[in-house]
Formats: C-alpha cells, sequence, structure tokens
C-alpha cells in the first residue's frame, strides 16, 4: 500500500506545482489562471470489475489503461453502494447514501406500470448541492458526456454543458476545466445479441470462468463478448487522452479512471457481493505522484465528492456522508452497500465490509436470491442459467443464486473466498467478526436514517411530506435596486440559475451567488430549482431604470 497525501499541506503543495510559474526576475511574479487550479478529467466505463491487467487480470491487452495506471495509482478497493448504475451516480453526485435520499430503488422515475407508483426522485436535505455545481461556483468549467442517471433532474446549475457535445474545448482557455467522459461499451446491453462489434481479441481467447457460471460454449462466448468490449473501451479511452495531450494540458489534469459499478454477467450486475460492488480506479496526477504504486484503502463512492472538493481547494461541507480519501483524514474501515427495487423487482439486503470480511443481511429472506429481470434475461448466459437450472444441470455451487429462500445473515471471506461462495454464519471461529460486522451495520442504518425494507409508497410519501405529488420549487424572486439585481427563492436549498436572453441557446446557465450589476435594457431568463422537486416556473425580465 503506498502512502496517502500526509496533509492538507501536502495536498496545497500538489496544486501549488501546479498553480504557480514564474516570469524572468525583471518583471513581476503572476501566476497564470489556468493553472491556478487543476484541471480534473474523469474516464466513467459502465458495468465493469477489475477485469483489466492492471488489477491483474491479463485476458485482454488494455494498452492505454496500463500506461495510465504505470504513471498513476491503482486503487484496488473502491466500491459502488450499490450494483447498479442509477443509485451510484446519485451517491457520486452528491457525496450521500442512496438510501439515505431516496434514491436507492432503479429507478426512481420509470417502471411505474409495474410498481403502480407514481414516478418520483430522490430528495437530500436541503444544503446537498450535485458537488460539480460547487466547483462551478468556485470557477470551473463543468461538462457531462452524458449520462444522467441521478435519480434526480440535475438543476440547470449543475453543468456549464451537460450533452454529448460536452466537452472541455469548449471553455474559456483561462478557465479550469471538470469534465467527464461517459464510455458505454462495456455496459450489459453490449452482450446482448446481435452482437455486431468488431473483434479486437481472438475469439478462441482462454477466459476466466467465475464458478457461479457453467463452463458452456454460450457463456464463453458472452466472456468473450465482455473483454472484447473492454479492448473497446479501451481504444476510447485511448482517444481521448490523446486530446488532452494534443491540447497540452496532460501535465495540468488530474486523471480518474473508474467503472460505475461491477461486472456485467449474471450474479455480478445488482448484487452486493464484490462482483457487484469493486470496480477498478486509476488516478494519475500531473507530476505523476507514486507513478505504478497500488494504494489498498476502502474507498466509497460517498468519498469521490469531497476528494474532489478537497483537490481543489475547498473545504467539504459537514453534511457530506462521505470523506475525502486523500490528505490527513484516517482511512476509511468500513465500506457499505445496498440492493433495493431493481426495475420491477424488489429485494431489501445491506452489506458492510472490511478489509477482509463482508457481511450481508436478507430483510426478504422468504425470497430467493435471484428475482427475474427481463432486461437481464436478454443476456445469452442468463437464458443458459436459466435452462440448465430447469434441466437439473446446474452444480451446487450454481444453484446457490437459485435457492428458494436466503439465509437471513451472511458472512464471507472476502480474500479466501472472492466469489463469496461459502457462508461463514454459522461457524463459530467467526462469530466474534458476524458480531462486529453486524454492530457496524446498525450503527450504519441509525446514522444515515436507512429504513430497510420500507414498502417504496411510504418512502415516497416521506419524500413528499404527504403530498399527493412531487413537491415544486418556489418561483425565484427577482428585486432591482437601480443597475442591481439580487434574486431570492422560498425554497430551502434551492439554487438560482440565471442567463441573458439572447445568448446563444447553448450559453451555460450562471449560478446567481451574489447580487450582481447588469446593463440597462437587459433580458434575463431565471429557474430555481432544489434537488428531488420540480424546477421553478422559468421568469423572464426585463432590466429598465
Amino acid at each position: 500500500m503506498i502512502p496517502r497525501l500526509k496533509s492538507t499541506s501536502a495536498l496545497c503543495i500538489l496544486i501549488l506545482v501546479l498553480a504557480c510559474q514564474t516570469k524572468s526576475k525583471d518583471k513581476e511574479v503572476e501566476s497564470t489562471s489556468a493553472f491556478e487550479q487543476p484541471n480534473i478529467l474523469w474516464l466513467v466505463v459502465e458495468d465493469m470489475g477489475p477485469y483489466i491487467p492492471s488489477f491483474g487480470d491479463s485476458t485482454v491487452f488494455t494498452p492505454n489503461l496500463s500506461k495510465l495506471a504505470s504513471e498513476g495509482i491503482r486503487y484496488t478497493h473502491v466500491f459502488s453502494p450499490s450494483g447498479v448504475c442509477a443509485p451510484s451516480r446519485a451517491a457520486i453526485a452528491t457525496g450521500m447514501y442512496p438510501t439515505s435520499i431516496g434514491a436507492s430503488h432503479m429507478r426512481t422515475h420509470s417502471y411505474t406500470e409495474v410498481t403502480g407508483l407514481p414516478p418520483y426522485e430522490a430528495i437530500p436535505p436541503p444544503q446537498v448541492k450535485m458537488f460539480s455545481e460547487l466547483l462551478r461556483s468556485e470557477g470551473y468549467f463543468c461538462t457531462n458526456n452524458a449520462k444522467n442517471d441521478y435519480q434526480f433532474k440535475a438543476p440547470v446549475t449543475a453543468w456549464d454543458q451537460n450533452a454529448k457535445n460536452g466537452h472541455w474545448r469548449n471553455r474559456n482557455p483561462e478557465q479550469p476545466f471538470f469534465s467527464i467522459f461517459n464510455i458505454g461499451v462495456t455496459h450489459e446491453s453490449g452482450l446482448f445479441e446481435p452482437y455486431e462489434r468488431e473483434e479486437v481479441i481472438p475469439k478462441d481467447t482462454p477466459f476466466p470462468i467465475p464458478p457461479y457460471l457453467p463452463d458452456t460454449e454460450v457463456v464463453r462466448h458472452d466472456l468473450w463478448k465482455m473483454y472484447n468490449n473492454i479492448a473497446l473501451m479501451d481504444r476510447q479511452v485511448g482517444e481521448i487522452l490523446e486530446q488532452l495531450e494534443a491540447d497540452g494540458l496532460l501535465e495540468s489534469t488530474i486523471i480518474f479512471f473508474y467503472a460505475d459499478h461491477g461486472g456485467p454477467l449474471p450474479r455480478q450486475k445488482r448484487l452486493v457481493y464484490d462482483s457487484g460492488l469493486n470496480v477498478p480506479m486509476i488516478i494519475r496526477f500531473p507530476d505523476k505522484s507514486h507513478a505504478g504504486t497500488s494504494n489498498d484503502q476502502l474507498i466509497s463512492f460517498i468519498d469521490f465528492a469531497p476528494t474532489m472538493l478537497t483537490l481543489t481547494g475547498q473545504t467539504p461541507p459537514e453534511h457530506l456522508q462521505g470523506q475525502t480519501f486523500m490528505g490527513d483524514q484516517q482511512p476509511r474501515q468500513y465500506i457499505h452497500g445496498a440492493a433495493d427495487r431493481f426495475d420491477g423487482v424488489t429485494d431489501a439486503i445491506r452489506a458492510v465490509r472490511d478489509q477482509r470480511f463482508k457481511y450481508v443481511r436478507n430483510y426478504r429472506p422468504e425470497q430467493g436470491n435471484y428475482l427475474a429481470n427481463t432486461y437481464r434475461e436478454r443476456i445469452p448466459t442468463m437464458q443458459e442459467l436459466l435452462r440448465m437450472r430447469d434441466n437439473g444441470q446446474l452444480n451446487e455451487t450454481q444453484m446457490l443464486w437459485f435457492s428458494e429462500s436466503k439465509p437471513k445473515e451472511e458472512l464471507y471471506d472476502c480474500v479466501n473466498d472472492p466469489h463469496e461462495i461459502n457462508n461463514l454464519v454459522q461457524n463459530p471461529e467467526y462469530a466474534q467478526k458476524l458480531q462486529e460486522l453486524s454492530s457496524e451495520m446498525d450503527r450504519w442504518l441509525a446514522e444515515i436514517g436507512d429504513q430497510p425494507n420500507l414498502p417504496e409508497r411510504e418512502l415516497i410519501d416521506q419524500l413528499w411530506q404527504g403530498a399527493n405529488e412531487q413537491p415544486v420549487t418556489a418561483k425565484p424572486v427577482l428585486i432591482q435596486v437601480d443597475n442591481e439585481i439580487t434574486m431570492e427563492c422560498k425554497t430551502e436549498g434551492a439554487s438560482i440559475g440565471y442567463r441573458i436572453m439572447g445568448d446563444d441557446p447553448a450559453t451555460p446557465w450562471k449560478i446567481y451567488t451574489a447580487p450582481f450589476k447588469v446593463q440597462n435594457g437587459t433580458q434575463l431568463e431565471i429557474e430555481a430549482h432544489r434537488i428531488g422537486f420540480k424546477p421553478s416556473e422559468v421568469i423572464q425580465f426585463q432590466v429598465s431604470f
């Protein structure tokens, strides 16, 4: 394990190295604004566990990621709080556990014809903002290209650009940027048939088959697709990094690479086992700090927001449930995960993991582990599993997932049993560890206000405070005194965005933070929005004095 940055001052040194450029002695010492804060680039892939050479799986060659890892730090114990994308992105965007803000059901605005529930959005406490908005408030140009599964609608104040054309190249060159590129080629849907993508790796490549899957031609073909998609993804990563280097920005940019949750195959995605939660992460610093090393501290997705704020010189708000994994903060002792509704089927599972052991608590033990999911059943391997199950062809390990009920508690040694097959709950040798992790789960649930197995209808009632429909952000109020404009909104926690009418429609909305002066005749467009509420009516105002 490599050392973390040992103190806040060490982190500041990293930023100052980027910040200061000195003129010749006979000129005033100046700082170049483009480097006062580090640029940050996120390369985010979908549905991928640590299936690349840098993390010990050499099935497929990934030259771009291997180079990135050789110049950066490999984080080996990074975990999503959910085995599916929308709750995971809610955690990343807010620094809050999905189960604490009503974001744990996949997806909150869909599957209403199955659930009979109204579409709704997660509603975090009023002080919670998307961290990209906090970066924008400090001068960052923020782009998202272009996944938006947050379990709530992003306010207009969250991004400068939030579309497929979002790119750091669209900013003022003097402005630091935070840019996300979402790469979807590794998504679960990439296993569906017909599969018509370029063949990058040979089909006769030997693939590692986890013990919970049968070794059949169908499974091996899906594994080929999975690894072939990873090879295609690596190319896309390389193309983005080439753009960064061509723009002369490689050595002023902190690069993050990670996946939004674990793997795409059955008994991976949607589950709280490591196969569903553990992801690879690489961070490359401009000075190649700790190049080629690995770091095994436990990291949760809720830690991303406070870490990003720390890297950009801000103090993370106290309400964040995550913690920075850089600086002088003590490393995590535990990470936590959850599984609730996935599409049209609902379960209630919570998990806690330390460096070695994982504890799982099932709140619906009367339900089997496997719950039918029509989207997942489009994967040939899932169809193969169901066929072999019905024909009695699966072995004991492969049948575990199809048991008619499940134990109330599970305990696994994730080091010696990485596929989490052997439940140690009844083994007296591990009674103390069982008690420790069970107590930690109780503490966590109480701390974040999680109510496992709460009917989703009751969750909606709580989020809407008994109302019959989603709350609406109050219309912003504009106050003009001479040429100075002040904006207010009665909805606690609402962000106010504004822009000048007549500008290019693609012009980003600005974040209102303080009164500002305008010219006579200026026409303004204004919207207020609290996360989880419907945005306010957009008002238009012409300045006259």
